[in-house]
């Protein structure tokens, strides 16, 4: 009933899917009412949709799906998450138990409810944090996706694990006890930056990390303002056990320096870059930039003021990180080549950033 013809196009298989149905009922005169002929041609359409859902509308003769093929690249892609994760949670797991926790000081989220809890029983901090990331794990995997919850559950299994090693191997040593200001610095800045390479790598740390990413997903604020608003309560209320206010005035500084390093690395990490590029290959320069790192490009039409020459100007959208694959490129294609490069404040549209507006 169909006729499948597939290319092999940069590694994706492009699968064209003909209905020769209707062109094969008319070429044989089957003997078929008009309007039984359209009743039959939908109930083959609606049987086809199960398989591939454009062909409920019978207008669509023609379908292409892209299937993407597992290549090493993405394998070696998601282990490097999984690793950068681990990092991030390696150095949130010493900013808390060295820095932060020996000095009374509360941080934000799930692991202040934590801190609090052990300041008032003494109850290891680890068990408290993995029983509540449970439950909002849960929340996690219906509205974030099965993709974000496994690596936040990573994230949560490897932070607990962590917490264990780190609390034996410093057992008994306390830094910075007489300045618990430095002590709330380095600590939330370890925290920020462990949270930061987490969440640049689609992962999480659990807790109000997971609140964060839901209103992001939906709204354009910023991952470290969201956290800021609903860290607030939980470090206020550590006032209840530590009978402080120093102690909570210190847990608002690590609240706010975590956040702002938290920014900064995620910031950092989604930072967009345009290109001008003037040269006389820029249709070889343009088809490199396509395939790696796969950008896409903008021929413009301009003319040289001065000399009044008609040339063509490439206009070139990448990420930050890109910037030197891009350099390198137009160096080893056509190295006389004009070419300006500035940040932008934000690009939204495929392959960057979603507009998240109402």
């Amino acid at each position: 009933l169909f006729y499948f013809k597939t290319n092999l196009v940069h590694g994706k298989i492009h699968f064209h899917i003909h209905n020769l149905l209707f062109l094969f009922i008319r070429r044989r005169k089957m003997k078929f009412g008009c309007k039984n002929l359209h009743f039959f041609f939908n109930i083959i359409s609606q049987i086809s949709s199960i398989f591939v859902p454009a062909f409920s509308q019978p207008h669509k003769i023609i379908m292409k799906t892209i299937v993407n093929i597992p290549s090493r690249q993405n394998t070696m892609r998601e282990l490097r998450d999984y690793l950068m994760i681990a990092l991030g949670m390696v150095l949130y797991g010493i900013g808390w138990t060295v820095f932060l926790l020996p000095n009374d000081i509360t941080t934000g989220g799930v692991p202040g409810i934590a801190s609090i809890v052990y300041f008032a029983t003494g109850f290891p901090v680890q068990y408290t944090y993995f029983a509540i990331n449970f439950l909002l794990l849960l929340l996690a995997l219906r509205v974030l996706g099965w993709k974000f919850s496994v690596k936040t559950i990573f994230a949560v299994f490897t932070l607990t694990f962590f917490l264990s090693i780190i609390q034996k191997l410093t057992e008994g040593v306390v830094l910075l006890h007489d300045q618990p200001f430095m002590a709330c610095v380095i600590g939330a800045s370890f925290c920020g930056s462990g949270i930061g390479i987490a969440f640049s790598n689609n992962g999480s740390t659990g807790g109000t990390d997971i609140i964060a990413a839901v209103i992001n997903k939906y709204r354009d604020i910023t991952l470290g303002r969201v956290m800021l608003i609903c860290d607030l309560i939980i470090i206020s209320s550590s006032y209840f056990v530590l009978k402080d206010w120093e102690k909570v005035v210190y847990g608002y500084v690590t609240l706010y320096i975590c956040s702002f390093v938290l920014d900064q690395v995620v910031n950092s990490a989604r930072q967009s870059v345009q290109f001008f590029i003037i040269s006389d290959k820029y249709e070889e320069i343009a088809k490199h930039i396509q395939v790696y790192p796969h950008r896409g490009a903008t021929v413009i039409n301009a003319s040289g003021f001065y000399t009044g020459k008609e040339i063509k100007m490439l206009f070139v959208l990448a990420k930050k990180r890109e910037s030197t694959i891009i350099f390198r490129l137009i160096k080893d294609i056509d190295p006389n080549a004009f070419v300006s490069q500035s940040a932008v404040i934000g690009v939204y549209g495929e392959g960057f950033d979603r507009i998240k507006v109402k």
